[in-house]
């Protein structure tokens, strides 16, 4: 298990026990995190699950695919930090990661 947090956009957190392996996704919405739809269940098919990555995780997350990126475009208020959290998977070296959930999904 890693450790992640969630910072909902009225600044609630949600402190998480992720299972390495899994999407931050699937981690937000087990543990009903405001503001993550993941209308498309994962697959990388819609922007409901935009977050915002805190900035010291950046360079330990894999580089965005194209699939991403092109999703990306759906999202409201996407930043350089802008991710889609079904494509983010959950390892050790991620402990501590802090996600905040965009005020509003598309």
């Amino acid at each position: 298990m890693t450790a992640i947090v969630f910072l909902a956009h009225d600044g609630t957190r949600y402190e998480i026990d992720a299972a390495n392996g899994s999407s931050a996704m699937e981690n937000a919405v087990r543990n009903d995190v405001p503001g993550i739809d993941a209308d498309c269940g994962g697959a990388c098919a819609c922007a409901t699950c935009h977050v915002y990555v805190e900035e010291a995780y950046l360079p330990l997350l894999p580089t965005m695919e194209a699939m991403e990126e092109d999703m990306l475009d759906f999202a409201i208020d996407v930043r350089a930090n802008s991710r889609l959290s079904c494509q983010i998977r959950i390892r050790p070296e991620l402990e501590g990661l802090t996600l905040r959930v965009p005020a509003r999904q598309p």
